[in-house]
This record gives structure tokens, C-alpha cells and sequence, in this order.
């Protein structure tokens, strides 16, 4: 691509820790605000299925109440009181069961209730029941509210794809964009998704088991609200440290995810220079990298789960210990109990949940930084829209001037100095000169992919700063070294300058840029359908239909970059009479290496460290015995020997 910067494809920053929690975390809430109906429905669903859920183990805890009391009044004698039995009992020396009947509702000699049983199991299941109903409620309406929110920032991400000037993609992987705007937001919509909806439950399940609990005791309550604390410390401590090995993970996955892309790309080059074994080596560094930093990640944020269990599990046998004892004090009934212990594993496991969700929400975290990150690029700086008769009437005459244009990658190194030129309608311009001289830096600013420092460009006498980079673009057809097709039919492929096009322009243009012969040889002619590589095309047959694209495009200036250089002798005559044709009535710039391809040109600049060292046709240019005139004899000295 582009001179100066191609050094820095390919590399990644070094991991770093996640720089504003808080701060993504309020951007994340903020994505969600246009559903913040829908959140509340979802709330409400929530709390009602809790409110369901929390009622159970306290409907239970009757049923349990009804099966003891009947079991233990059935051994007692008939025809007596509860009274009579409790005294018959401490005079037989059975005070502490004396004590605990005297908490219990039963009727001596009478056995369970059967049908009192029926109705309270009965109630119990039509309130799980509910409870679910409402639990998947509540989940269908997250996963409508996550998709839409997630939506809505696929197409943000996609919009700010295209106003990305190509220096930010220059200066980034390829790998690391895909990581951000598929991975990131992948995980990104599973973390809202289950992570959201699981802590919404969690916080309503604490505060419904919590007020159940002090009302059925307040000390055994108390002793369960002394893990909170616990827990929360022991959640924070790991999280804290589990959080900066989430962003390496992804970090080491955009790199990964960069170098499979590219040795997939250039799969032949690695083969043919012998690089597999080097490949394969980086590659295995690169997954022990991601290895080591997803092993960290998943292990602090795995061992929050277990450290929760021993809590609970501490909390469990101090509510046992306790509630037995005040059972058997006549304090409590059995069920109460029973309910009490079933809460308070209602009461940690929502706490264990919230903390074995934290590595789902961690990495969600760090991916939304990331895909953040995308978002908050620098742009280009935006257009007015618009298509003024001005700027039609501009991108018709193919008439382009340089006028004393500076441009520089980096402040400290300048690129192109001082640069002129003035092409008239209709011209073909040639530019040559030595690798780096600044050919390609030339079309990057002639289609305004880069901003010039200083200087002018203008179209049919109008500058680019009163044009819209679409204005400018929609004057230039180009046909590229590297040949570009996308998944679809030859038709789709020709047609993408002019989606209007008909079927008998398509052919046309294709009859004009020799693609016609060899497509109706294919079985399904001019619908056969090209994969992302277009791996069922020869280099020359591709390089054919990019120029039968710029034919159908029918724009006033063209740009031809090296389009011959990957081609065998045929096919390069075959594209050279194509182009011949292409050229005619528009204004060319071509950028050669094969000088002999532009013997005919009008002009000839050769440029060399950004600055035009000589500009005039073949003949002068040969006579003149400089530049030109040593590259033109170095690729001939071998032919002439």
C-alpha cells in the first residue's frame, strides 16, 4: 500500500491493562438507553419471577411443618391436649421435647393431614410454576432488547469502517480489525445477554431472600449478612487482577487472529520461500502467548466460584448448628428452618452466580473497550453532502492539477516536496521512477485516500477542498496491481462501479476488456459465482475483469497501477489492447514498471524521492540520457547482451 507505512501493517501494541472501567461501563449503559422500556419490563419480569421463586421454600417450609407435626402428634396420646402432653411429658423427665412441641401447632394422636398437605404442595408447584413462566418472559425480552442494542452497534462499527482514512489501516493489523469488529462484539452480545439478565436476577434474588429471611429470624439472618462483605472482598481481590489478563487475552487474539490471516493470504509465498517452518514456529509463539494470557484470565476468574462455595458452605453449617438449637428450643418450627437453610443457599448462590459471571464480564468489559477504541478513531474530516452542477461539471472534463503539493507521512520525514503537474483532458500520463520514489503516494492523494499538507488539487479547475471526497472519488475509474473480487457472480463483479448497469452494458464492457470469450466458456457463463478469492479465476482473468469493471464505471479519469505486473506475455497483450481501448477519450496516469508498456504516453513523469527529476515523451526522455534513460537500459541491458 501506501510508501512509509506498509513497515507497520501487521504489528500490535503491547498488551496493556483496561484504562477506563467506569468509563466503558457508562458508554455500555448509554448504548442501552433507547431500551430502557424494555430493561423495565424486563426488571419487572424479573422480580416477579423472584418474588414467585422466593415464595417456595417458605410454602415448603409448611409442608414440612404439616408432615413433623403430624408424625410427632400421632405419638402422642389421644383424647389429650397439646397442654396435658407437654406436662405429661416433663413429669416423665422429656423437658427438651416438651419445649419443642410447645412451638408446634398439633393435635395429640392425630397423624398428617393429608389434604392440608395437598393444597400446600399444590400452591408450591402452581408458584415454581409461575416463577418459570416468568423467568422465560423475562429472558425472551433480554435477548430481543440485547440483539437490537447489539445491532445498532454492528451498524455504527460498519459505518465507521467507511470513514476511517486508510492511515488508520495502515497502521493497524488486519487481524486486530477483524478481532474488534467480530470477536469483541461477539463476546461483547453474550456477556449483556447472559451476563446482564443473570445479574438483574442476582440483585432482585439477594434483596427478596434477604427480607424473607429477617422475617422468619433475625439472627440467622444477621450471621448469613456477615459473608456479604466477605465475599465481596474476596470477589474484588481476584477480579482486580483477573481483569488486566482478560484485556491481554484479547489483545494476543487480534494478533493471533492477524498472523492466520495473513500467512492464509500469502499461503503460496510461504511455501514457495520455504517459510512454513518459521510460520508454523511464530505461530506456536503467538498461541503460547494467548495460551499464557487466556490460562491467567480463565483461572483467577475460575477460582471466584470455589472460593464462593467455601463461604457458602461455612455459612450453611452456622445456620444449621444455630437453627437446630432453636428448633429445639421451641423457637422455631422444623420448617422454618428448612426454609431458612434453603434461603440461605437462595441468599449465597446468587452471590456465587454474580462472581461466576465476573470472567463473562470482565472479558465483556475489555472487548467493549476495544470495539470503543474502534469507534473513538480518528476520522476523516467530514464532508458537506452534496452534488452541485459544480462538481458534475468538474469530474467531466478530466482535466487534473498539482500545484506546489507537500505531503509527508510523518512530521519529521518529508515524502513529496514542492510537486506540479498539469494534465490536460484526455492525456495519459505515465509516472515512473525507482521503489519509494512516490508513484503510489501520487494516486493515494489523487483519489484524497490522504490529505495533502500544502498545496492544491484541482479537478476541471476546482479545488478538492470544495469537492466532497465522494465528488473527487466518483471522477476516477481504477484498475489496481492487486486484483479485488467478492463472493458473487462475474456480473455482480463488473458491475460494482455502476450497480444500474443492464445485462447488455455488462456484456459490452466485457466484449471491450477481452473478458467475454473465456467467461462463456465457464458452465454458468456470466452467473458463475466467484468466491472471496476468486480462486476459480487465473491472475490474468482477474486482472481482465477489473478492467471491464472500469469500463462499465465510464469515469473521465483512470488510474492504472502496475495492472500487468502479475500477468504471463498473452495474457499482458490482451490486457495492454484492453487498456489501450480504456485509455481512449480519458485522462490516464499509469504507473508502470515495464517501461516498455508506455512508450506511447503523452507524458512521462519520473519521479524520484517525491519530486519530478524529469517529465517529457519516450524520445526526449531517452535523449536526454538521465533517469529514464538508465532505467529504461537496465531492464534491456539483459536483452541486449
Amino acid at each position: 500500500m501506501s510508501m512509509g507505512m506498509g513497515a507497520m501493517r501487521g504489528g500490535t501494541q503491547a498488551p496493556q491493562r483496561s484504562k477506563d472501567v467506569r468509563g466503558t461501563t457508562r458508554r455500555l449503559l448509554g448504548r442501552l438507553r433507547p431500551e430502557r422500556f424494555k430493561l423495565v419490563l424486563a426488571l419487572v419480569l424479573g422480580a416477579t419471577s423472584v418474588g414467585f421463586m422466593v415464595s417456595g421454600p417458605q410454602i415448603l417450609g409448611s409442608a414440612t411443618n404439616v408432615l413433623f407435626n403430624g408424625i410427632v402428634g400421632k405419638r402422642l396420646a389421644p383424647g389429650t391436649t397439646k397442654a396435658q402432653a407437654i406436662h405429661l411429658l416433663r413429669l416423665h423427665g422429656e423437658g427438651q421435647i416438651a419445649t419443642m412441641i410447645s412451638g408446634m401447632k398439633l393435635t395429640p394422636g392425630v397423624g398428617v393431614n393429608i389434604g392440608e398437605l395437598g393444597r400446600v404442595l399444590g400452591l408450591c408447584a402452581i408458584v415454581y410454576f409461575a416463577g418459570a413462566a416468568f423467568n422465560y418472559l423475562q429472558g425472551f425480552t433480554m435477548a430481543g432488547l440485547t440483539q437490537r442494542v447489539m445491532s445498532g452497534l454492528r451498524r455504527d462499527v460498519e459505518a465507521k469502517l467507511s470513514r476511517l482514512p486508510l492511515r488508520y489501516f495502515d497502521s493497524h493489523s488486519h487481524g486486530d480489525v477483524l478481532s474488534r469488529v467480530t470477536n469483541d462484539i461477539d463476546n461483547l452480545t453474550t456477556t449483556i445477554q447472559q451476563g446482564l439478565s443473570q445479574l438483574i436476577t442476582s440483585i432482585l434474588t439477594i434483596v427478596g431472600v434477604m427480607g424473607m429471611m429477617f422475617w422468619i429470624s433475625p439472627l440467622l439472618a444477621l450471621v448469613c449478612v456477615v459473608t456479604i462483605p466477605l465475599a465481596l472482598v474476596v470477589t474484588y481481590l481476584i477480579a482486580k487482577r483477573s481483569q488486566v489478563q482478560f484485556g491481554r487475552q484479547w489483545k494476543r487474539t487480534g494478533t493471533l487472529n492477524g498472523l492466520v490471516e495473513e500467512t492464509h493470504t500469502g499461503h503460496e509465498l510461504v511455501q514457495v520461500f520455504g517459510r512454513s517452518e518459521a510460520t508454523i514456529a511464530e505461530f506456536h509463539d503467538q498461541n503460547a502467548k494467548l495460551y499464557e494470557a487466556s490460562f491467567r484470565a480463565q483461572f483467577l476468574s475460575g477460582i471466584i466460584q470455589p472460593s464462593m462455595q467455601f463461604i457458602s458452605n461455612i455459612n450453611y453449617v452456622v445456620i444449621a448448628v444455630l437453627g437446630g438449637y432453636r428448633v429445639a428450643s421451641g423457637l422455631l418450627s422444623l420448617g422454618a428452618v428448612t426454609a431458612f437453610i434453603q434461603y440461605s443457599r437462595q441468599f449465597t448462590m446468587p452471590i456465587t452466580q454474580i462472581a461466576s459471571q465476573m470472567n463473562m464480564l470482565q472479558s465483556g468489559v475489555a472487548s467493549a473497550e476495544r470495539v470503543f477504541e474502534f469507534l473513538d478513531a480518528d476520522e476523516e474530516t467530514p464532508d458537506e453532502q452534496r452534488d452541485s452542477p459544480r462538481a458534475v461539471a468538474a469530474r467531466a472534463t478530466g482535466h487534473v492539477t498539482l500545484e506546489h503539493v507537500h505531503f509527508r507521512y510523518e512530521p519529521d520525514e518529508p515524502l513529496i516536496e514542492d510537486f506540479s503537474l498539469d494534465v490536460k483532458s484526455g492525456q495519459t500520463v505515465a509516472i515512473v521512477g525507482p521503489t519509494g520514489a512516490g508513484k503510489t503516494t501520487l494516486v493515494n492523494l489523487l483519489v484524497r485516500f490522504y490529505e495533502i499538507g500544502s498545496g492544491h488539487i484541482l479537478l476541471g479547475g476546482v479545488d478538492y477542498a470544495d469537492l466532497t471526497r465522494d465528488e473527487v472519488r466518483r471522477a476516477y475509474a481504477m484498475v489496481l496491481q492487486d486484483t479485488w473480487m467478492f463472493a458473487g457472480s462475474i456480473s455482480d463483479n463488473i458491475r460494482y462501479g455502476r450497480p444500474e448497469a443492464t445485462d447488455e452494458e455488462v456484456i459490452e464492457a466485457a466484449k471491450a476488456a477481452h473478458v467475454d470469450g473465456f467467461v462463456r466458456t465457464l458452465p454458468d457463463g456470466y452467473a458463475t459465482r466467484l468466491d472471496q478469492d476468486a480462486s476459480n479465476l487465473s491472475s490474468g482473468q482477474k486482472q481482465l475483469l477489473t478492467i471491464a469493471r472500469a469500463f462499465l464505471a465510464n469515469e473521465n479519469v483512470l488510474i492504472l497501477d502496475e495492472a500487468t505486473s502479475n500477468v504471463d506475455t498473452r495474457t499482458e497483450v490482451l490486457i495492454q489492447e484492453a487498456m489501450a481501448r480504456l485509455r481512449e477519450n480519458r485522462t490516464s496516469f499509469v504507473i508502470a514498471h515495464r517501461l516498455s508498456t508506455i512508450h506511447d504516453a503523452d507524458v512521462i513523469i519520473v519521479m524520484d524521492k517525491g519530486r519530478i527529476v524529469e517529465q517529457g515523451n519516450h524520445e526526449a526522455l531517452m535523449a536526454s540520457r538521465g533517469l529514464y534513460f538508465d532505467l529504461y537500459n537496465s531492464q534491456f541491458a539483459g536483452i541486449a547482451t
